[in-house]
């Protein structure tokens, strides 16, 4: 039996672990250099040499984060074997994922911080930028396929639906619980509306 031996993450790779534990668990008040070099086993000038300062390595954390799901999502979206309705169950699996990596927590934290920090700021805007340009793919691909958008421009639907994720997940960070608050349901439930409407052009 052939062992397969993965590689060692680097020293700039389990900064960026580091930071983002910190993070997750003391949010972005609670996140000092000290505290990240604490966390990795290192030394403070570790982060120095590999980010220049704090915001550097801010920056650089939600940058790896955020490349590899924005990737994640362009091929879901690409893929011509599943429908709208099926890529729309996809991204609600994957908004699961998210929660569970900590992105959105990251995500949400950097959006309070971007208010006040430009750099941040303008790093979280591409970001939601870059998500924007997917979900206005997929609503023009909806757009070509049956009448749904109701008069709606591709663009302006991708602002509601983008909107309503980034709220959904603010208020599930907040802790409102499904049962009180049903986002989760509602999100998916537009998934069941795209298939209705998917049923009824193929008939």
């Amino acid at each position: 039996m052939t062992v397969q031996i993965r590689p060692k993450p680097d020293a700039k790779t389990l900064l960026l672990e580091a930071a983002k534990r910190v993070l997750l668990e003391q949010g972005y008040s609670g996140l000092s250099t000290r505290a990240v070099a604490q966390e990795a086993g290192t030394q403070m000038s570790q982060i120095r040499y590999h980010f220049g300062s704090k915001e550097g390595m801010v920056l650089a954390l939600f940058g790896y984060m955020n490349d590899s799901l924005v990737d994640r999502q362009a091929k879901t979206f690409q893929r011509a074997d599943l429908s709208v309705s099926q890529k729309w169950a996809l991204a609600c699996d994957y908004l699961e994922e998210d929660f569970a990596s900590g992105y959105v927590r990251v995500l949400h934290e950097l959006t309070a911080v971007g208010w006040s920090n430009p750099n941040v700021g303008d790093a979280v805007r591409r970001a939601i930028a870059q998500w924007q340009e997917l979900i206005a793919t997929l609503a023009r691909e909806l757009e070509q396929k049956i009448s749904l958008l109701g008069g709606f421009r591709a663009e302006e639907t991708a602002a509601l639906v983008g909107a309503a994720f980034i709220g959904a997940e603010a208020l599930i960070l907040l802790g409102f619980e499904e049962k009180k608050l049903p986002i989760r349901a509602a999100l998916r439930r537009v998934g069941d509306l795209i298939a209705l409407a998917e049923s009824r052009q193929e008939a």
